[in-house]
């Protein structure tokens, strides 16, 4: 499954994009748990103390922010699926 990352979060996993080898139809929560697992200091830039996603980092699933999908990130993810993952930010 190929997720792409924005900002500060390029650093981190050395790039634009990563390809993960996940099962097919894994939950968002599984799929940001696995993010974590093979890059671990985007832990403390993506979960809090209860690694729950950080209200302020956006996770998208085909153009929408997942806590805004019918499942929330419950919502299951397909190979098919385009994953952006944002870290907060700020500017004006």
């Amino acid at each position: 499954m190929k997720i792409n990352f924005y900002a500060t979060l390029r650093p981190i996993v050395g790039g634009r994009s990563i390809t993960l080898d996940l099962e097919e139809q894994v939950t968002v929560s599984q799929l940001v748990a696995a993010v974590v697992e093979r890059y671990p200091p985007l832990r403390e830039q993506l979960l809090d103390e209860q690694d729950q996603l950080f209200p302020h980092v956006h996770v998208f699933i085909n153009g929408r922010d997942a806590p805004y999908l019918p499942d929330g990130l419950e919502a299951r993810v397909t190979t098919r699926d385009t994953v952006d993952i944002f870290p907060a930010t700020a500017g004006g």
